[in-house]
């Protein structure tokens, strides 16, 4: 009879154990994202810098294991943002908004996949496009381009398992965005965006 108790004691603590990473594995994140520019610029003509607004958007990441610590992430958004060119030869001067949408894929590395703390290390690229780019309606200049971007990213996080399936997430990633910006067609700018991206969310192991 202790046998039995004992075995029976055994499934229960295992049934609710979390379940372990494996190769094939596929998780899905949702998070919400805080996007913290690091900008600079390089603006011919009329000098200054940058200023673009800081953004907190949805995210949708997909993970997949390609063995049990080693897992490939794309990393999926749009964040829109506030830009000023600031300090210039003519002041501040308003340059309107622009959406970014910057895929990312990550290679990640994750320390301990068969725990309840699943802290991770990536590394990877990203590609950023720039759209939606407006000029605000009383301004004086008459066009503005931004020019899509090539750039590496870095990431660090932590899944926090809550069920079998289902965990927290804890990111924060940095992502290299550089784009050339031109401004009524003869004003170039060389700016750097490099946001800094701090994530929190739930995800789900299929």
């Amino acid at each position: 009879m202790k046998t039995i108790l004992l075995g029976a004691s055994v499934l229960a603590v295992l049934a609710g154990a979390p379940a372990f990473a494996e190769k094939g594995d596929w998780q899905v994140r949702v998070r919400a994202l805080g996007v913290l520019p690091n900008e600079s610029a390089d603006i011919d003509t009329i000098g200054g810098d940058a200023d673009i607004s800081d953004s907190l958007v949805p995210e949708l990441d997909i993970t997949y294991f390609l063995s049990d610590a080693w897992a490939a992430e794309l990393i999926l958004g749009v964040t829109p943002h506030d830009v000023s060119a600031v300090g210039t030869a003519l002041g501040d001067v308003d340059l309107g908004d622009v959406t970014l949408l910057p895929p990312t894929l990550t290679l990640q590395y994750h320390f301990n996949p068969d725990g309840q703390y699943r802290p991770y290390l990536g590394a990877g690229v990203n590609y950023t496009h720039f759209f939606n780019d407006d000029l605000p309606g009383n301004s004086a200049l008459t066009s503005i381009e931004y020019d899509d971007s090539f750039g590496l990213a870095a990431q660090a996080g932590v899944d926090i398992v809550v069920s079998e399936d289902w965990f927290f997430n804890i990111d924060v990633k940095y992502v290299d965005i550089n784009t050339d910006v031109t401004i009524n067609g003869a004003i170039n700018a060389d700016v750097d965006i490099d946001p800094v991206l701090f994530g929190l969310g739930f995800g789900r192991r299929f």
